[in-house]
């Protein structure tokens, strides 16, 4: 049997015949995974394989994740885990909920990736070489139907843990949890597949850590050696034809981002001047996405603003190695058919000086020509689109107001007076 995974492909999870090779059109995942008599388990969304003994040691073979994002803000799966598969990386929430009992970090999945948490940022070797590769999966809907089929997405290992407070609509209250950001390891040696006789290899007992090392991936291997210095070479990057349509940019009418570009685009219309404070909330997001070092700002008065309106920094590096960036904003609240132009894209490039970046954030999409003059003149600038304006602002909701996106809106309104001065750009390099 074909024991290869293959990056982005849907394999089924049946409740019956669970070693049948192949159900309907796809591959069976318990059959694929199956090795020394045992199934895998996928029931959770942190899944341990039994632990093993070699020698004074203990070996988990692998920890299968599983995220199921036609639950997210639901009673029972209140969190929204992040998947960037293109730039290897995903943000996962823990296993921690408003009515746990047991004290946080002890739940059965918050407990292994805190464990596994030591290993993956350890500086030794001999620690990395012990630790638990995650193998990434996600449901996906297959003719309308939303369980009973995942996606593979790859192996990673974890970055950090963030100790984060969440909010549970159903109780009413809010309560602590974890949230782990997993770097995804380049496969392209692997030709983008996961050989699982690596994983059957690490749940059996006779062999040494060293000799399952050397079957493992090669990207593995290399952090293995290396450690998380070497995620900048390794991490899984898709280089993909940069232009996206129209509908590419924007949710589906009917999703939950549909319906929450809807309603940014309603509060805002009649005073479009307020939107600067939401796009510079999502401007920082999406900028300091897995890095936490991104700092707002300001909003630049109307009348002074010349193409720009809002203004924040970003810092690169650490400690006494490091150097901080400008970043000039342009907010735009189009109606979301609508489309940021050539012309329109310029004049946020216009401002820009050595060393500073820009940052565009709009209700709408961009033209295919504002797309190619920034790819083919090499503009420093962050487009962000009303699809992942949605995704951004339905998570700032749910991080903050509860889920209620409306009345992170309002707030957003309420905001933009105290946020606006009259500053030079380079001063945000003081604060």
């Amino acid at each position: 049997m074909d024991t290869r995974l293959r990056m982005h492909e849907t394999f089924r999870q049946p409740n019956e015949g669970k070693l049948r090779e192949r159900i309907g059109d796809f591959r069976n995942i318990f059959a694929v995974t199956y090795g020394g008599g045992r199934l895998v388990s996928l029931e959770a969304g942190i899944n341990p394989i039994a632990a093993v003994s070699v020698g004074e040691q203990v070996r988990c073979p692998a920890i299968l994740i599983r995220s199921s994002p036609w639950k997210a803000g639901s009673a029972s799966t209140p969190w929204h885990d992040v998947f960037d598969l293109d730039h290897g990386y995903v943000r996962y929430f823990g296993d921690h909920k408003a009515v746990t009992s047991k004290p946080l970090g002890e739940t059965r999945g918050n407990a292994a990736l805190y464990r596994e948490l030591q290993l993956h940022q350890s500086a030794s070797i001999f620690d990395r070489a012990r630790a638990t590769p995650l193998v990434i999966f996600r449901a996906v809907t297959v003719a309308g139907v939303q369980k009973g089929h995942l996606e593979f997405c790859g192996l990673g290992v974890i970055e950090q843990a963030q100790l984060i407070v969440q909010w549970d609509e159903r109780e009413k209250r809010s309560y602590p949890n974890y949230v782990f950001d997993v770097a995804l390891l380049d496969l392209a040696a692997e030709d983008e597949t996961l050989d699982w006789a690596w994983i059957n290899a690490r749940r059996d007992s006779t062999r040494t850590d060293s000799e399952v090392l050397r079957m493992a991936p090669l990207s593995w291997q290399t952090w293995v050696r290396e450690g998380n210095t070497a995620l900048r070479r390794i991490r899984r990057q898709v280089a993909r034809n940069r232009i996206m349509t129209q509908a590419e940019q924007l949710p589906a009418p009917s999703s939950p981002e549909g319906q929450v570009l809807d309603a940014v685009y309603r509060a805002f219309d009649g005073r479009k001047a307020t939107f600067e404070s939401l796009a510079s909330a999502v401007a920082g997001r999406v900028i300091g996405a897995g890095t936490g070092r991104y700092h707002e700002g300001w909003l630049t008065q109307p009348s002074s603003d010349r193409g720009i309106d809002f203004v924040g920094r970003l810092d690169a590096g650490s400690e006494d190695a490091s150097t901080h960036l400008v970043v000039l904003g342009q907010a735009k609240c189009i109606k979301p058919t609508s489309s940021v132009s050539a012309e329109q894209l310029s004049r946020v490039v216009a401002r820009l000086k050595r060393g500073w970046i820009g940052a565009y954030v709009t209700t709408g999409t961009y033209s295919k020509g504002a797309q190619l003059e920034m790819i083919e003149d090499d503009y420093p600038v962050v487009l962000v689109h009303g699809l992942r304006l949605a995704k951004e602002v339905r998570l700032m909701a749910y991080e903050n107001y509860g889920g209620d996106v409306s009345v992170l809106l309002r707030s957003a309104v309420e905001q933009h007076p105290q946020l606006v001065a009259h500053r030079r750009p380079e001063e945000v390099l003081l604060i």
